[in-house]
């Protein structure tokens, strides 16, 4: 990974709010099994875009919920 990513200040909040947006249906049409599969989906979806803390957000936002 790019160590020079821009920082959630620097990044639009619309395009972070879309990056959220695309992981979780992408996540939702594939029904990952595990975190990791989710994890892999958002790294895709994000593309380097975002920082590690937002990118952790987003995978904990987007997991499916299990009971």
């Amino acid at each position: 990974m790019r160590e020079n990513r821009p920082s959630p200040a620097t990044s639009s909040t619309a395009r972070l709010h879309q990056l959220r947006l695309i992981a979780a249906a992408r996540v939702s049409a594939c029904g990952p099994a595990t975190h990791q599969q989710v994890t892999d989906i958002v790294r895709v979806t994000v593309d380097e875009e975002v920082d590690t803390t937002t990118f952790r957000a987003i995978v904990a936002d987007v997991s499916p919920q299990r009971d």
